[in-house]
């Protein structure tokens, strides 16, 4: 048996420092990359695609259509779950890292070399909507597999610190994304250059950076919790990880999917690109370089709050550090769209930083979270396809409904309305889980693992004794 796997059955990972270490620079390096991929869509959504691939004539029909295909990807999420969960449960959670970092970025360097609207016609927004969806599948199937890495190899009394790492992520990809787009309109190509073939940059430098996350993912050990499973000659993989998860868990999965509604809802404002479209529009009259800058600063202080709300959720608890952060949601989904609304650069990096507490305070627990959900035979599929469910219920149409509601109603107090509600059910939703910080992960302790994740019992008659839900501590 491998050293990692004997740690593992210890009660919690014991791997040397180096191994953590290369775990954790493996994991946020990956999601950087893949949310760098993923948001430069949803910058170029707001700033060039609506003239570029919908509509020449710059209409707003064709911005709500622009703003429409960022949600298409989220619809292909959970078939992107669906297979990295199954083949993760059963090959491993490093084998997928590696495949879905892979696909997500040949469809974005694709992205940068497709011909426009006026080129092609029709073919052009078809071929930029199918290779949406390709990264929707890798966006789908990495998540699960990178908090895992990072959880499943933490100290337990550090993994909701561990768990934050691949969180981190997608701030960083956020601020890389807006960063280089700031460098494209404000320096290298401004103006018209942008729109001609500036905006095609960014999705080429996903090569590299593909290269770069690639090599890192590939120097590092598989977990040693699949470790584990591997060398148990007792342990018969689940044939169907996805069908027992929903059959067993499936109240989880809805919980879990609500939990991070209430996040993704809000976070996809600046994420789904609503924000600097808003910002940059006649009606407020933002330069668009300051605005991506502005956004870069604001991704910036989302990085530190949720690598701030990983460490709190060791502290006072992973339920604890959410309910902290869905208050502050809630108060400054009402103050961000004012603020902004004056017009000065000032008040929009105000309103940025805070909003930014309430997003990291609600993200940086998540791997935690999930992770401590659910057995480790299905974890892989139980997390990912919480965390696709609830990208879909929170941020796959956040834009596209903001911008309905701007259009419809001429203001932003519905948007804040919207959000509000979403932020109120995670909040209710994360308050029924059991906090469960010092669950031992292990495949050893499966048994434990299935019961307790309630604060109120269920019983499921189908399901094996230690399978029921218990009522206790």
């Amino acid at each position: 048996m491998s050293t990692a796997a004997k740690e593992a059955r210890s009660g919690g990972p014991g791997t040397k420092k180096s191994g953590q270490g290369r775990v954790a620079v493996a994991t946020i390096v990956g999601t950087t990359v893949e949310w760098y991929d993923f948001f430069i869509y949803a910058n170029a959504v707001a700033l060039v695609f609506n003239k570029q691939f919908f509509d020449p004539a710059g209409g707003s029909v064709g911005q709500l259509v622009a703003f429409a295909s960022v949600g298409i990807s989220f619809l292909f999420r959970p078939l992107g779950a669906f297979l990295a969960g199954h083949f993760g449960d059963k090959l491993g959670r490093r084998t997928m890292l590696v495949l879905t970092l892979l696909l997500m970025g040949v469809a974005t360097a694709l992205i940068g070399a497709l011909p426009t609207y006026t080129a092609v016609g029709l073919t052009a927004p078809i071929l930029l909507l199918l290779l949406r969806v390709l990264q929707g599948i890798a966006a789908g199937g990495e998540w699960g597999g990178a908090v895992l890495m990072a959880v499943e190899y933490a100290n337990p009394k550090k993994r909701g610190l561990a768990g934050s790492f691949p969180q981190l992520g997608v701030p960083l990809g956020m601020l890389l994304a807006s960063g280089v787009m700031a460098l494209m309109t404000g320096v290298i190509a401004k103006g018209d250059a942008f729109e001609s073939w500036g905006w095609r940059v960014p999705f080429f430098l996903s090569i590299v950076l593909v290269f770069v996350g690639y090599w890192i993912r590939r120097s590092v050990e598989e977990s040693p919790v699949f470790q584990e499973m591997e060398n148990d000659q007792n342990y018969v993989h689940t044939k169907a990880p996805l069908v027992q998860v929903l059959k067993r868990y499936g109240h989880l999965v809805i919980l879990g999917a609500l939990v991070f509604a209430g996040n993704n809802a809000a976070g996809y404002m600046t994420t789904g690109g609503f924000i600097q479209n808003y910002s940059t529009s006649p009606e407020v009259g933002m330069d668009k370089t300051d605005v991506l800058i502005a956004i870069t600063f604001g991704s910036a202080c989302w990085f530190a709050f949720t690598l701030l709300s990983g460490w709190l959720a060791d502290v006072i608890g992973r339920v604890r550090t959410y309910q902290i952060g869905f208050v502050a949601l809630a108060g400054t989904v009402f103050l961000i769209f004012p603020m902004i609304q004056t017009g000065s650069l000032g008040m929009l990096y105000l309103a940025l930083f805070l909003f930014s507490i309430g997003l990291g305070l609600t993200y940086g627990p998540q791997a935690a979270l999930y992770s401590e959900m659910f057995p480790a035979s299905v974890r892989f599929s139980g997390v990912a396809i919480s965390y696709a469910l609830g990208a879909i219920i929170g941020g796959a149409f956040a834009p596209l409904i903001a911008q309905a509601i701007k259009n419809a109603t001429g203001e932003t107090t519905g948007i804040s309305i919207y959000l509000f509600i979403v932020v109120i059910v995670g909040f209710l939703a994360v308050t029924i889980l059991r906090d469960r910080s010092r669950l031992d992960l292990s495949h050893k302790n499966e048994a434990q693992q299935a019961k307790g994740s309630l604060i109120f019992p269920r019983q499921f008659p189908d399901a094996p004794a230690e399978q029921v839900l218990e009522t206790k501590n």
